[in-house]
């Protein structure tokens, strides 16, 4: 609609600024010293919600990080949209890794460099200021109602609650969220599903406190070694998972479906040129596309252990701890896959050492329906300002709120994210094309329309 690339071309430069301000703040989730930034980020996105337009805006509290909602409900007759969203980062070290300090935004070579550029500040704002066109050209379609949390990088922990005491006020026909990525802008894409996780912690004791390596070398286990030693046996020759029943409710595809998977455009070469890596690695049998999405993984997020401070110390270390995550597929459950991990892990552990196991926290897989008429709003959107048709895929990463909100509010979601799988997520240097911010805003509100006519 031209009313909407005027007024979105007149105002590209304030756009842009208000997210350079919002990247500004160390919203960390994860750190209490961060605490005081997280609230003030949830103030600055309720006001900038407020100017977009939006009514009923508030900060709501819950144990953890506050929720921002707002709504506009133009009338009761017409579809409603949830968009989700958060407006919390992932924790931004190793700090020495960063071009640029990770919140002092930088745009360079067309890409804002900033911790939560791409997740999730670039992409959730694109949606209040898509709002905010609409609003202003009072072109605003459907009922739209924002629900943007501040513990997503931390699991969500609090939101099952705020949806079950919210069932009535978070009523909607669709949720939209933008937190994923598309194969490329020359290939735009839309995903029809998403890994789940399951994230485990484990401990290995030895002796009751650090000793001399020299003294105690050879004669004490090492819960370092010993560690290494158990993660490296997660692993078989061919790279799969050897946690006993981990594969047992895997949905496997089917030959046709792998067939039409890997239609999906992908240079192998570029790949690995863009990760500075000589070969890929992975379960054998399978492509990497299919071994990041629709395949399961284990990974170690973080290992330490003993001395790691400047210059040496020879010292066998007391303990050794390991952060594991795993990434889950339909039709997985994470605390299945939690117990067999932590059953498994104990069962391994050799008597000279005591294990210990946590589980943090986890998430289901999700598959959204294709023959929806939301997922076929969605796509005609990007049909429309991309000029062709997305292309179906499966993401590799999880959002464990999908599968809560169709078992708490009993929504669909839909998963139009216009991030790409290279803007550095959750590692230095993160960052997202302004092109791409852009480029949000001017195809949300297509969505937006199309689902309210195809909802008559």
């Amino acid at each position: 609609m031209q009313v909407w690339k005027e007024y979105q071309e007149q105002n590209k430069e304030r756009f842009l600024n208000e997210l350079l301000d919002l990247l500004r703040i160390p919203s960390v989730s994860a750190r209490t010293e961060n605490n005081a930034d997280t609230a003030k980020c949830a103030e600055e996105v309720k006001k900038r919600m407020i100017e977009a337009g939006a009514d009923n805006v508030e900060v709501c509290p819950t144990a953890g990080h506050p929720i921002v909602y707002g709504e506009k409900m133009m009338d009761a007759t017409k579809p409603t949209v949830l968009v989700y969203g958060h407006y919390d980062v992932q924790p931004a070290d190793p700090l020495e890794l960063w071009t640029s300090p990770p919140f002092e935004p930088v745009i360079k070579d067309g890409k804002i460099y900033a911790r939560g550029s791409a997740d999730d500040k670039g992409q959730f704002y694109m949606h209040v200021k898509a709002f905010e066109t609409m609003m202003k050209t009072n072109t605003l379609p459907c009922n739209v109602k924002f629900m943007i949390e501040g513990e997503e990088e931390v699991g969500s922990n609090n939101l099952g609650i705020f949806l079950e005491k919210n069932k009535a006020k978070l009523k909607a026909d669709v949720v939209l969220v933008s937190d994923t990525s598309m194969i490329s802008m020359e290939n735009p894409s839309l995903e029809a599903g998403l890994r789940g996780l399951a994230y485990m912690e484990v401990e290995v004791v030895g002796p009751n406190k650090d000793l001399h390596s020299g003294v105690y070398g050879g004669a004490v286990a090492n819960p370092a070694t010993i560690l290494a030693k158990m993660i490296a046996s997660l692993h078989d020759e061919n790279n799969h998972i050897t946690i006993p029943g981990f594969y047992d409710d895997v949905l496997e595809l089917t030959a046709a479906e792998r067939a039409e998977m890997a239609k999906t455009p992908f240079n192998l070469d570029e790949y690995k040129k863009d990760l500075g890596i000589n070969e890929v690695w992975g379960e054998k049998g399978f492509s990497t596309i299919e071994r990041t999405g629709i395949r399961p993984t284990m990974e170690v997020n973080g290992i330490w252990g003993g001395y790691t401070g400047e210059g040496a110390k020879t010292v066998l270390p007391s303990k050794a701890n390991a952060k594991i995550s795993m990434r889950l597929v339909p039709n997985q459950k994470s605390e299945t896959i939690s117990n067999l991990f932590k059953a498994h892990f104990e069962k391994i552990a050799p008597p000279y050492v005591t294990v210990k196991v946590t589980a943090h926290h986890g998430g289901e897989p999700v598959v959204t329906p294709t023959d929806s008429i939301a997922y076929k709003a969605a796509h005609k959107a990007i049909e429309t300002t991309f000029g062709k048709s997305p292309i179906p895929t499966r993401g590799g990463g999880s959002i464990p709120i999908v599968a809560l909100f169709e078992s708490v509010l009993g929504l669909k979601t839909v998963l139009m994210g216009f991030g790409l799988d290279s803007d550095g997520l959750h590692s230095p240097n993160e960052h997202y094309h302004v092109f791409n911010y852009y480029k949000g805003i001017e195809t949300i509100p297509y969505f937006m329309q199309y689902f309210a006519e195809m909802s008559k």
